[in-house]
Order: structure tokens, then sequence, then C-alpha cells
């Protein structure tokens, strides 16, 4: 596709890469991790593979950005790495596509203690005035950051 940019972020976890993507590929798990950013995540189609259609339902935190998003899984690598189209909701409307792809990297010599997150977007605004997707990124970091404090990762 012709003109697609593109935007990555990475965050560091005190946590295995393993349990992250526990976390983050459980629906329940990862709508107790901090509603005010998140609250709730169901599969409204499928499960967890290609193909599948995610919902993505934002806290309050968020909700004068993105009130929801639905996703539609592209590839899944277990424990490894995640990417999804936004289909619809919010980040929809500004951006077509709007391709986001996680990865969970052990840290060499500690992988049972820490992990790498990157969020990549893929995307294209619909219009010339959209902004990138900066708080988007920030949101998805700040919310695997959360992935720290919280009971279900512990």
């Amino acid at each position: 596709m012709e003109n697609m940019n593109m935007m990555r972020g990475e965050i560091a976890l005190n946590m295995s890469a393993e349990k992250a993507w526990e976390v983050f590929t459980s629906n329940d798990k990862l709508s107790k991790v901090d509603p005010l950013m998140l609250s709730s995540a169901e599969y409204i189609q499928g499960d967890d593979s290609p193909g599948s259609l995610r919902l993505f339902k934002l806290g309050p935190a968020l909700q004068n950005f993105v009130k929801e998003s639905v996703q539609k899984i592209e590839k899944v690598e277990a424990g490894r790495c995640l990417a999804y189209q936004v289909v619809d909701g919010q980040l929809h409307e500004m951006y077509d596509p709007y391709r986001v792809t996680f990865s969970f990297t052990p840290v060499v010599g500690k992988e049972t203690e820490q992990c790498t997150v990157e969020w990549k977007a893929e995307f294209m605004p619909l219009s010339p005035e959209t902004p990138p997707p900066e708080k988007a990124k920030d949101a998805a970091l700040g919310f695997l950051k959360s992935f720290e404090k919280s009971e279900v990762c512990n």
C-alpha cells in the first residue's frame, strides 16, 4: 500500500514475556488490569485466531479519545506477536487502514523476569488534518506498563 505511515514504541516490563503474553491474550485478565483505561475485552467473533474479531471498550481515562475499537486479528505467533487491523470504532474513522502489531521479546539472561514489548502501528490518515496516533501509542504503552502493578499479573 502506498504512503503507509508507521509509528513505533517499546516498553520494558518487569515480568516474563510469557506472563505478559498470557495477560495480553486473555480477555478476562486484560479487562482487570486497569479498568480506567480498558473496561472490557471480548471476542465478538472467533477465538484468538486470525480472522477473529475482538472488541475493546475503553475506560473513562481514554473515553475522550476512543470509546471502543473492533480489531480483526491478522496474525498470531503464540507467545511472540499479535497483529490486528482496526475495523470499527473511532480509530477506524480517523485512519484506514490502521494496523497494529504487539511483539513480546524476553530480555536475554533475564527471560523469567523481564521482557520488552514493542507496539508498531501502520496507518493511513483519512484526512490531512488527522495527526499521527501518538495518543494511541502512549495509551498502549502506558496500559502495558500497568501490567506490573496489576494483581492479575502476579
